[in-house]
């Protein structure tokens, strides 16, 4: 039955299309046995597993993607299809939307433990993480976390140019030169407010309406894998909507837990366990004042990226807010970010960061303040364009 579907396996690569080489492709390390991708919903984890396939199999039999939605898997087990699959001459197998699949960390445990000659790669929600998976695999999967498309990589689809990624330190001691490079063959910010209303989730790549195609992934990331994960009754889903919407339509906001409680109608633990949800769904962040923690309420709440305020609050959206969020998306993906009052965020041992405002310099009690310029090319000093901060990853 394995060999019926290399049918499938050689279509979709017959008929793939690889616009932009994702950065995160050069980061795995793909000589590990057990390799996970997880990622929110829309961000591209099938055609980022396909383009690996591709790349380095290409339709060689040694290699076997598999999508675990189809229903043959209601009445076969990853075990016995692995086992299947390495008698005949397989080596990698990739599996596609695990996290429907019951039982899925033990058989992927037990798969690492008897078939050593077997790699396998999946992809999932990042909800997983929340589940006993997590440690069932413990030093035995290898996961990374594939996010939207960065500035840098819808730049480099738009332009046609190959730009490189660089370190927040890079680009603070040499964001002068950095982006002067970048400037003297594109100008960036004639695509930067394209990026933020419609840039972010691969969907631009597609002749459908991008917003509405949006929404309707986030309407199955809480009704799906929010709700199936974490085991929520559908009779609940209202709720879950009602307080993404509110955070939507208030972001950045510090949290009113009561007054939130009272609006959606359930407890206040609810609430604070919905945050969480929403977080681990990659639908919104959470900024703590100092070390994050899921007892204490957070300081500040954000969607997860700019494109999430156009798609579910509608309407005019402040450039300030979007601008803020694009700098929580872009920076939080690779360094812990604290709300802080001197500013609006506290980034590691890297200082407080201003987003916009009035130009100004000082030095915070760190030793570090930093400032960024909305519609600025090259920056100055401590001062530095805001859309060079999508180039870290």
């Amino acid at each position: 039955m394995v060999q019926a579907f290399f049918k499938t396996h050689r279509y979709l690569l017959e008929h793939l299309e690889v616009p932009v080489n994702r950065g995160l492709m050069s980061k795995v390390n793909w000589g590990h046995r057990l390799i996970g991708i997880l990622g929110a919903r829309g961000v591209g984890k099938t055609n980022f597993l396909l383009h690996f396939v591709s790349s380095k199999y290409g339709t060689d039999k040694s290699c076997l993607y598999v999508n675990l939605n189809n229903l043959y898997f209601s009445n076969r087990t990853i075990v016995s299809f692995a086992d299947e699959f390495q008698k005949t001459g397989g080596e990698t197998l990739v599996l596609d939307q695990l996290f429907k699949y019951p039982n899925w960390s033990e058989e992927l445990k037990y798969c690492y433990d008897n078939y050593p000659n077997l790699k396998i790669v999946f992809s999932g929600s990042p909800l997983m993480r929340a589940e006993e998976g997590e440690t069932e695999l413990e030093g035995r999967a290898h996961v990374y976390n594939l996010e939207g498309f960065t500035f840098r990589e819808y730049l480099n689809y738009k332009t046609g140019e190959n730009f490189p990624a660089y370190s927040l330190q890079e680009i603070l001691s040499n964001h002068v030169e950095i982006a002067q490079n970048i400037v003297e063959k594109v100008k960036p910010l004639a695509f930067f407010t394209d990026y933020l209303h419609h840039g972010y989730y691969p969907f631009f790549l597609e002749k459908r309406n991008y917003l509405e195609n949006l929404l309707k992934n986030i309407n199955l990331a809480l009704e799906i894998d929010i709700s199936y994960l974490q085991q929520i009754e559908l009779k609940y889903l209202p709720k879950l909507r009602k307080l993404l919407y509110l955070i939507a339509s208030n972001a950045p906001f510090q949290p009113n837990i009561s007054k939130l409680s009272n609006e959606i109608e359930t407890s206040r633990a609810t609430v604070m366990n919905y945050l969480q949800h929403l977080k681990q769904a990659d639908l919104i962040n959470l900024l703590y004042e100092g070390d994050p923690d899921q007892v204490k309420k957070p300081a500040r709440v954000y969607l997860q990226n700019p494109n999430l305020l156009y798609s579910v609050a509608r309407g005019e959206i402040n450039s300030d807010v979007l601008y803020k969020t694009f700098f929580n998306c872009q920076v939080g993906y690779q360094h812990k970010l604290a709300s802080c009052r001197e500013g609006d965020f506290l980034v590691e041992e890297y200082g407080i960061f201003k987003i916009g405002g009035k130009l100004k310099h000082r030095e915070d009690a760190s030793g570090k303040f930093w400032q960024t310029l909305d519609m600025a090319e090259v920056g100055k000093d401590h001062q530095i364009p805001l859309w060079l901060f999508g180039f870290l990853f």
